[in-house]
């Protein structure tokens, strides 16, 4: 029986209760179907996804490896199972956030009450690398700043879920939570049946949805021509770009195939120029449009930003979502959810000192072997120290680089992730192990906002890591969320 020598250790377990061996009530299914499995079979079937994630190109990139950059998605069989209760409190936390954080967007954009009422302070957000001066005043279609959203989640020891960071500039990893949940269901059908799981197909026509909700006013009710914009096939997150925009079918497009006409966005095709009226777009702003931002940018769409100003063309996410997602701004979310919403947060964040404090700042130096340090805004795992796990060479270069710069930097007390039992490859033939995992769902925001039942549970395959990160040896499990009655 593969899960008899399963050690939960001291650390929450999603599927084993707090004695070791007791199953969650949500997971027996999913138990009993595992003690019926021999390895031969777990092989077996692990071997058929792997390679139809191949056939299917479901990959990411690793730069500066010399094994190769593009790599398989690792997919571990075994679901991570959340019952509808626990779901439904992380929804209603994750609308909670997601509109106070539009609200901030669109006041420190326009009057800066929040600024003004000495909530935060300003040197924050006018210092932040994200915030963008030039779009002070700009309305965005609908009000509406972020479309689309990646929330990070993780629970601790105690099994409370906390945010980790919020991703609200382009986030990734939608596809591979669609691809996931086909690959389960083909590896264990009865079983999924039998589990009474939300589904989460339906994700790639809601995005549609909300891009063309936000579609430019003077269109008047006509259908309009929303694309997928990408920096091309070299960027690590390609396969998403291609997948979502074949799933949408929306057409996918890189800079040079738009061109900007008396403040309008066309496409360049064999039939002549067709206009565009809505960019879901996979780049930074920084690389958006030379004649503004960087203009070295060879990605980017010249005019393209004055075409957005006059309201020609719309984009997901909008221009200036960074600031919100800094990891710096990311300490005040829960004043930014008390100021416009009069709340608490329904999802605690975890704790965080800020290194521009002093205070904070004498503390972290002090203690940079104890603790996990970020840029403020890094992504994919980059930028960080992890203090407990570090050389002291690394130590001394993070210590350096805070004294320096102490605005780009937070710090925070390393979470024992909670763990999930996890496929791993022995000397014996493998058996299941802990490893840690992080869960990412999906918020959309348009008509309304709607959170897809599950989402994309990260898992950090490396014994002992809590680096869950795809690009740092992570891989990934499909995330049920079971109906009510289940």
């Amino acid at each position: 029986m593969l899960l008899n020598n399963y050690q939960s250790e001291d650390f929450f377990d999603e599927m084993f209760m707090d004695d070791g061996k007791s199953v969650r009530p949500h997971y027996q299914r999913v138990a009993e179907r595992l003690q019926l499995l021999d390895q031969a079979e777990h092989r077996r079937k692990q071997t058929a996804v792997d390679l139809a994630f191949m056939r299917s190109g479901v990959t990411f990139t690793v730069y500066n490896d010399d094994q190769g950059t593009e790599r398989i998605f690792p997919f571990d069989l075994v679901p991570r199972v959340i019952p509808d209760t626990e779901w439904q409190r992380i929804e209603k936390g994750l609308i909670q956030r997601i509109t106070a954080l539009n609200l901030f967007l669109h006041d420190i954009y326009h009057e800066q009450k929040i600024l003004k009422d000495r909530v935060i302070p300003p040197h924050y957000i006018l210092g932040a690398k994200h915030f963008r001066r030039e779009f002070m005043g700009f309305n965005v279609p609908k009000d509406i700043y972020v479309h689309i959203c990646g929330t990070d989640l993780i629970r601790d020891r105690q099994g409370n879920y906390l945010v980790l960071e919020d991703n609200l500039r382009c986030p990734s990893g939608a596809s591979y939570m669609l691809e996931n949940r086909a690959a389960l269901k083909r590896a264990f059908p009865d079983l999924y049946r039998s589990a009474r799981v939300q589904p989460v197909d339906n994700y790639s026509a809601e995005l549609r949805k909300v891009l063309q909700y936000v579609s430019p006013p003077s269109l008047g009710g006509a259908q309009p021509n929303v694309v997928l914009m990408t920096p091309g096939v070299f960027n690590s997150a390609y396969f998403e770009h291609s997948f979502l925009a074949r799933q949408m079918g929306i057409p996918i497009v890189e800079g040079r195939d738009l061109v900007v006409r008396d403040a309008r966005v066309y496409m360049r095709t064999t039939s002549g120029l067709v206009p565009v009226d809505v960019i879901y777009r996979r780049i930074d702003d920084d690389f958006l449009d030379p004649t503004v931002f960087r203009s070295d940018s060879l990605l980017g769409v010249p005019g393209l930003v004055h075409a957005y100003r006059s309201g020609n063309v719309s984009l997901a996410n909008s221009i200036g979502t960074g600031v919100a997602d800094d990891k710096v701004v990311y300490y005040f979310v829960p004043k930014i959810i008390k100021y416009y919403l009069g709340q608490d947060p329904i999802l605690p964040n975890v704790d965080t000192y800020l290194a521009s404090e002093p205070e904070d700042r004498v503390f972290i130096l002090e203690n940079l072997e104890k603790l996990v340090v970020k840029s403020a805004n890094e992504a994919g795992g980059y930028g960080m120290l992890m203090g407990p796990w570090a050389s002291k060479e690394e130590i001394e270069t993070f210590r350096e680089q805070v004294r320096a710069n102490p605005r780009n930097f937070i710090a925070q007390h390393p979470i024992s992730l909670s763990r999930h039992p996890t496929w791993c490859n022995t000397d014996l033939g493998g058996g299941f192990e802990g490893r840690h995992v992080d869960l990412r769902p999906y918020i959309l925001y348009g008509e309304k906002i709607t959170v897809t039942p599950g989402g994309l549970t990260r898992v950090a395959l490396r014994k002992g890591s809590l680096v869950v990160n795809s690009s740092q040896g992570g891989g990934s499990k499909d995330t049920w969320v079971l109906h009510g009655d289940s």
